[in-house]
């Protein structure tokens, strides 16, 4: 259960019919069921295999904090040796990835050419429109004014 915890599935009910569940928390279950095992077998002798993940939209309809746990989950799976494939829309997790090949320009018979790709930075440079998703999530934000609070600053010694 901890691993559903871990990956945002915390909100199924024990014993929840599978036909219940979306396409992508269906996913996320097999994720979180691999995970489990994962943790296991670093408890035993013997390092787990090599397992290369396909995801297809997994973050569709995750709240942001579910995202977040998500991203981390798939990232401690990267941290044991294991590869992530990613089709994904959501700027929180395109950010996050090592590397991005941007395929557009759209769907269907528009799409399949390779727009750009790189690092989240190096497609955030380019002109798709995945690239102008990537710049305004990438750029900087201004910290938010404190409302009501004054600056201190002690005198020095």
């Amino acid at each position: 259960l901890r691993a559903m915890l871990e990956i945002g599935l915390d909100y199924l009910r024990l014993g929840q019919p599978l036909s219940t569940l979306s396409g992508g928390e269906a996913q996320r279950l097999k994720l979180a069921s691999f995970l489990a095992r994962s943790l296991a077998a670093l408890k035993r002798p013997g390092a787990p295999p090599h397992t290369i993940f396909l995801l297809d939209e997994p973050a569709a309809g995750l709240h942001p904090v579910d995202i977040v746990k998500l991203i981390e989950a798939l990232g401690s799976l990267v941290e044991r040796g294991h590869s992530m494939i990613v089709i994904e829309h959501s700027p929180e997790v395109m950010v996050s990835a090592d590397w991005i090949i941007d395929l557009g320009p759209g769907g269907g018979d528009l799409g399949g050419r390779v727009m750009a790709q790189g690092t989240p930075e190096d497609v955030a440079k380019s002109q798709s429109p995945t690239g102008q998703v990537l710049a305004k999530a990438l750029a900087p934000r201004p910290a938010a004014p404190i409302s009501g609070a004054a600056l201190a600053i002690p005198p020095m010694a």
